[in-house]
């Protein structure tokens, strides 16, 4: 994958000039780059906590993944590069304009995917904490992932959720491997801590008084 490609594109700001495609390159965009929409918008939807911004983002990701289609290298991770466009272009329209996107009540995110992020964590728990995180409510998974940092929740997303790799991670989130170690090793740890945090107060958790 080249990250070049896509750094430029998603850096650069959205514009009426035209792009043209081949027939052929426009119907590979279409068959390989769309099945993805569905988990680019999960991606996006997550990042904005807002139906109408992941909209907005998505179709500015789209425009630019098209624009820089033909840069892409056939054969390497085209979901990655996507994301890595993605990212790259909530950066530039959230983190740089310093606009705070609209936040929706957090049961608009996909609660089963958070729900996989979360049983991921539980290698790290006692048996008993992991039975009782299986019975959390999936809104309170969702809730304990978005008060989850912004960078850590990124990578475990990314890992878990999504099943990318390190070295793929990195290029997505243009920091080297040992950051998103470090930033996957937090990430889990804090959903963790919340999660037992909550069972215990609300009884899924007994304490160990012995």
């Amino acid at each position: 994958m080249s990250t070049d490609d896509s750094d430029d594109v998603s850096d650069s700001s959205h514009s009426e000039t035209k792009v043209k495609h081949s027939p052929e390159l426009t119907a590979r965009f279409e068959r390989d780059a769309l099945p993805f929409l569905d988990q680019i918008y999960a991606g996006a939807l997550r990042m904005t906590r807002n139906p109408s911004d992941a909209q907005d983002l998505v179709q500015e990701t789209y425009i630019k993944a098209y624009r820089a289609f033909a840069q892409f290298q056939e054969g390497t991770n085209l979901k990655a590069w996507l994301y890595r466009i993605l990212t790259n272009t909530y950066i530039n329209l959230y983190r740089k304009a310093q606009r705070e996107p609209r936040v929706n009540p957090v049961d608009e995110i996909h609660d089963w995917q958070m729900a996989d992020a979360a049983r991921h964590t539980s290698g790290g728990l006692r048996s008993a904490e992991a039975e009782a995180l299986d019975l959390l409510p999936n809104t309170v998974i969702s809730e304990a992932f978005s008060a989850v940092p912004e960078d850590f929740r990124n990578a475990v997303y990314l890992a878990d959720v999504e099943g990318f790799a390190y070295k793929e991670i990195a290029e997505i989130m243009d920091v080297p491997v040992g950051t998103v170690m470090s930033r996957l090793h937090r990430g889990r740890k804090a959903l963790r801590e919340l999660l037992a945090d909550y069972a215990r107060e609300n009884g899924y958790l007994k304490e160990d008084k012995s």
